[in-house]
């Protein structure tokens, strides 16, 4: 198990360092240029919509649903367990790298889940399914290459992540409480089993309700611990530039050198925000909105919670706790993953706050589950064409790969994790700057009048017309 994990962390490592950090970067720096940084000049009306965005008609779920599914998912392990490693691994500098990873990322997600939006397709039982495999298949016409997006995407979501975030709640019990691994699996089986076997919209209502109130119970802490030590706040930043371009050495020679930052920023932060990745947008798809633009800027919002604050959080009570944090020097008794946040909030709030964060990081891995199943749903819908058999199918695995990752080594799962993420990501990609034509018109027609309804007929933004009968006239619309 070590060699194969060994070899995986090898080819992802040289496949993020040369190719994904680039092109991750690259898009994001397009997009946002395209769009004259879309990601400042709308952010008031990206609050606005989350605010007036909970209602449907009943043909598909709300887009403040699909929002808060993205929250479920973006919302998890890579926001404490994630943060962690990756300063840990590639020193203070690597906060900085989720940061612009995620200020880039914030246009490439408005992009991506305008495309679903607009390229997604009316389901027999009312909802809506889209996302990357629809939109490359019927905006690039590619069949094949949709179908190798939706194949990565299904051992990403639907097995591996669901192991990572099962093996986070299953190490972090064992740590605090000795609670031995196959009886988290059991009471996980129990929990999530009836929640996935319910489908689509049972997993948009749980996580309409668990998702915003886990990340601003989090984000409280987190005010506090920094409200305490706003002496340190300077000396952070000082840390976090320094150490970003290579200027702090520590252990291992590579640790704190800038491609060590880079490596560990990006890759964390693209597991956290999942901006380019291609998964968002199977949520962002199934919304009922007026304009695809509309669930866009909801995306995109989603980008900014989970890194700029709720990963923010987790590095600052991390540097203002941890011996060494700041230049890299890591004692080998400092805990590990998500216990190293733990660690960090009990040594400023005192030790009632430890089982506060047990419950919370199992609520932020919970979420995870049942979020990530609903963007694998969708991409078997793809793969089965709507065969009834093929949820069920997934279901099963996916309540197998939760007790699976339970029990399993942690280094082992997030190396295959990373692996199955870069894979998608790397399609995604160039699917979306391929295809980035249709968001850039999208936008274009919803600044000139955002409250009037996207119309795709005739419509002058627009460089063709869609092959679709969503966005097309009607008597009555969502507002």
């Amino acid at each position: 198990m070590d060699r194969l994990a060994t070899i995986f962390k090898d080819v992802n490592d040289w496949t993020t360092l040369h190719v994904l950090i680039w092109m991750l970067i690259g898009a994001g720096l397009y997009f946002t240029i395209r769009m004259r940084f879309v990601q400042i000049r709308l952010f008031g009306r990206m609050i606005r919509q989350i605010f007036d965005s909970r209602t449907s008609d009943g043909e598909g779920i709300s887009s403040f649903q699909a929002f808060a599914i993205g929250i479920a998912s973006r919302v998890g392990t890579g926001n404490i367990a994630g943060v962690a490693i990756a300063i840990k691994l590639g020193g203070a500098g690597a906060v900085f790298w989720m940061w612009l990873v995620a200020f880039l990322g914030m246009a490439s997600a408005f992009v991506e889940a305008v495309l679903a939006q607009l390229f997604k397709i009316r389901w027999p039982d009312g909802t809506f399914r889209g996302g990357p495999a629809f939109y490359i298949q019927r905006g690039l016409g590619s069949r094949a290459w949709g179908v190798a997006f939706a194949v990565f995407l299904i051992f990403s979501f639907g097995i591996s992540y669901e192991m990572v975030q099962a093996n986070t709640i299953a190490d972090t019990l064992d740590e605090q409480y000795g609670i031995a691994p196959w009886a988290t699996a059991l009471v996980l089986l129990a929990l999530c089993a009836p929640i996935l076997y319910g489908g689509l919209k049972r997993v948009a209502k749980i996580s309409e309700w668990v998702a915003p109130l886990m990340a601003i119970v989090y984000i409280g802490l987190a005010v506090v611990v920094v409200a305490m030590n706003l002496d340190r706040v300077y000396p952070t930043f000082k840390a976090i530039l320094g150490s970003a371009f290579g200027a702090h050495e520590v252990i291992g020679g590579l640790a704190g050198s800038m491609a060590a930052a880079m490596l560990n920023g990006v890759r964390r932060g693209l597991f956290s925000n999942e901006a380019g990745e291609g998964s968002a947008p199977n949520a962002a798809s199934t919304a009922q909105v007026t304009h695809p633009a509309k669930q866009g800027l909801i995306q995109s919002m989603g980008v900014f919670v989970d890194t700029i604050l709720v990963c923010s959080a987790t590095a600052f009570m991390i540097f203002n706790a941890t011996p060494g944090a700041l230049d890299g020097y890591w004692r080998q008794e400092d805990p590990k993953g998500a216990n190293i946040t733990i660690t960090a909030i009990e040594s400023q709030l005192g030790s009632w706050v430890v089982p506060v964060m047990v419950v919370l990081i199992c609520v932020f891995a919970g979420s995870s589950l049942i979020g990530n199943y609903a963007y694998a749903e969708v991409n078997v819908d793809f793969l089965t064409r709507g065969r009834s058999w093929g949820p069920r199918l997934l279901q099963t695995v996916a309540v197998a790969s939760i007790v699976t990752g339970s029990l399993s080594s942690l280094k082992l799962v997030w190396n295959f994790a990373d692996i199955t993420m870069t894979g998608m990501a790397l399609i995604n990609i160039v699917a979306i700057v391929l295809l980035g034509r249709w968001a850039f018109g999208c936008l274009r027609d919803y600044v000139q009048d955002p409250e009037r309804p996207f119309v795709a007929t005739d419509n002058a933004n627009m460089p063709g017309a869609l092959p679709t009968d969503i966005w097309v006239p009607r008597a009555t619309a969502l507002t």
